[in-house]
């Protein structure tokens, strides 16, 4: 449920950012799709993976979310610098697409969400949460 919050509120989180700075989160002219789908997919595998192995541990700490969210915002960036320099054979416009999302503000927008979805999947361990149950399903005194 983290994983999906987390891919939530960063597609929503970029849109806004968008919508709010009239520009493209990645403004590269024929770069196409592949360098931000690739980079918001191994942002979601590395959030879903570092989350799940903090989870598995008994006591889960909330010192883990800003780690987590570090990671999947560095992960973010270099699978789009890596992305970039497939496309264009070119270290000049990688590492220029890659400063204009910290610049920018996208790499914030991912660390924020990530950040956010790390805590409530640590707080949801953490709790013992089960499925919701209604009045007549539980057995108090049969």
């Amino acid at each position: 449920m983290a994983t999906i919050a987390f891919f939530a509120l960063a597609v929503f989180g970029l849109g806004a950012l968008s919508v709010a700075t009239d520009r493209d989160i990645i403004d590269a002219p024929g770069l196409g799709q592949i360098p931000g789908v690739s980079g918001m997919v191994a942002a979601v595998v590395v959030f879903a993976l570092v989350l799940w192995a903090t989870v598995r541990r008994g006591h889960a700490s909330f010192g883990s979310a800003p780690v987590i969210a570090l990671l999947t915002a560095l992960v973010h960036l270099a699978t789009v610098w890596f992305a970039v320099l497939v496309a264009t054979s070119d270290v000049v416009v990688a590492t220029a697409v890659a400063g204009d999302l910290v610049r920018g503000g996208a790499s914030l927008v991912l660390l924020a969400a990530a950040a956010g979805a790390a805590w409530g999947g640590i707080a949801l361990r953490r709790t013992k949460s089960a499925q919701p149950r209604w009045p007549w399903e539980r057995d108090e005194g049969e």
